[in-house]
């Protein structure tokens, strides 16, 4: 895999990520996130007061680490976040793979608290947009992350 641009919305420029151990467990667990699409890093900075800053990063693959990815929403996705969002840790370094945005991640819970079925699941989840994070989980992990600029932004509506 070639270098690729990754996007991070957050509340202030981020020129050293760093992983962050949270008050709720995320998809992917506790880690530095960031996406391919700067419009979703957008949503992500803007969410909490209607501004913030796009963090825009080179990312370099690094063959040593341990890394996984989903191509799309799959069942091995749906019992990962399960598994991270219960507090269960994982053996990688990056973590790539669709978003569990609010609207999926309330019909995960569902499915996590036995309230749908995994079938029921599949079917209120295949008409949402698409989405992509990709997870820093390690220290080593952010070494493949290089700054390049940050950006206000501001929630359009």
């Amino acid at each position: 895999m070639d270098r690729m641009i990754l996007y991070h919305g957050s509340k202030a420029i981020v020129e050293s990520p760093e992983i962050r151990i949270q008050k709720y467990n995320k998809d992917f667990y506790f880690g530095f996130y960031c996406t391919l699409f700067p419009e979703q890093a957008i949503r992500w900075a803007v969410r909490f007061n209607g501004t913030g800053y796009l963090n825009e990063y080179v990312y370099t693959p690094d063959s040593r680490l341990k890394v996984k990815s989903f191509p799309e929403m799959s069942e091995e996705w749906l019992d990962f976040i399960v598994s991270c969002r219960s507090g269960i840790p994982h053996p990688y370094d990056i973590v790539e793979g669709p978003m569990a945005n609010d609207t999926i991640f309330n019909y995960i819970q569902n499915f996590a608290d036995g309230k749908i079925s995994r079938a029921a699941f599949w079917e209120l989840a295949k008409f949402k947009r698409p989405t992509h994070q990709i997870s820093f989980h390690t220290a080593r992990a952010l070494t493949t992350l290089s700054f390049v600029k940050g950006s206000v932004v501001q929630n359009e509506k």
